[in-house]
């Protein structure tokens, strides 16, 4: 390993960053680097623009992934190598505004009729029943469940905040059910084959896709897709958005807020001005009747 890369992680530990972002930048340093055989510390802004051309026009990636290059290079040069630049300097992709697939609340039984394995079963469950995200669900202990407080701890998630999600009564049954029968060794609730780790995101992303190849459901199911239907059908039974947020763990409203325009129940139940305009003004008795009312 060389000394940048070295001053490079220590830098990321110290604002303890998460693991795949630490392993996401390095990757991306490290192609830079070996696009053009040099130390990133000789290289400089003309040469990141050249890079972010070549990920864009030749190696065809996502504006998603450019950014995340750009993000790498950006800590490299300003926090670790300290260079008298600034963030503007280090342009982004413009992202295409994209609304989230969801499930409806029947396609979702039928997916999960179709997943293999109590304990692949129970992670998704969680993804669904809590509204967490994989690496969420599958780093849960058995003391972040308050089965008092129908409470489900998060540590630790992302932008290293911890919160608390709901516990649904059901979902505190299968979890229930599940720890019965397999009885987990060790702080996880999902342990991997090595009991001192948890179970990896990897291997439920794979049990995931094969339910839904099975399922035969046109919208492709991944766990991030169950934690978008789970705020969906919470909006759809009118739950408040700011309580979606807190159990999401978004930081910005507005992040939930899209989900108003995914949501069927929610445009269909709002009221065109349109309608208003058009509407038919009730009906008036005539002025005879009025005057003869009068009389009487």
């Amino acid at each position: 390993m060389t000394p940048l890369r070295q001053r490079m992680i220590e830098d990321m530990r110290i604002r303890n960053f998460a693991t795949t972002t630490e392993r996401s930048y390095i990757h991306y340093v490290a192609g830079f680097a070996k696009h053009f055989d040099l130390s990133p510390d000789e290289l400089d802004l003309e040469a990141v623009r050249q890079y972010q051309l070549h990920l864009t026009q030749e190696r065809k990636l996502s504006p998603q992934s450019v950014n995340t290059f750009v993000s790498a290079v950006q800590f490299l040069y300003l926090t670790t190598l300290e260079m008298p630049w600034k963030k503007e300097d280090f342009p982004r992709a413009r992202l295409e505004e994209k609304l989230p697939v969801v499930l409806a609340p029947d396609e979702v039984q039928r997916f999960f009729d179709h997943v293999a394995g109590l304990k692949h079963r129970a992670v998704l469950f969680t993804c669904y029943g809590a509204g967490l995200r994989i690496s969420e669900a599958v780093a849960v202990k058995l003391s972040d469940i308050d089965s008092r407080r129908m409470l489900l701890r998060v540590e630790h998630g992302k932008g290293a905040k911890d919160r608390y999600a709901m516990l649904s009564p059901c979902l505190l049954e299968i979890l229930r059910a599940y720890w019965r029968i397999l009885r987990p060794a060790g702080p996880w609730l999902f342990p991997s084959w090595r009991p001192h780790l948890h179970l990896s995101a990897g291997a439920v992303q794979t049990a995931c896709r094969e339910a839904w190849q099975r399922s035969g459901l046109s919208k492709r199911v991944t766990p991030h897709m169950l934690r978008h239907s789970f705020a969906t059908h919470l909006l759809e039974r009118g739950v408040d958005t700011r309580v979606i947020q807190a159990l999401l763990g978004h930081s910005r409203i507005d992040t939930t807020a899209r989900y108003t325009a995914v949501s069927p129940a929610t445009i269909g139940a709002t009221q065109s001005p349109l309608d208003l305009l058009l509407k038919p003004a009730p009906s008036q008795p005539a002025k005879g009747k009025r005057v003869q009312r009068a009389q009487r």
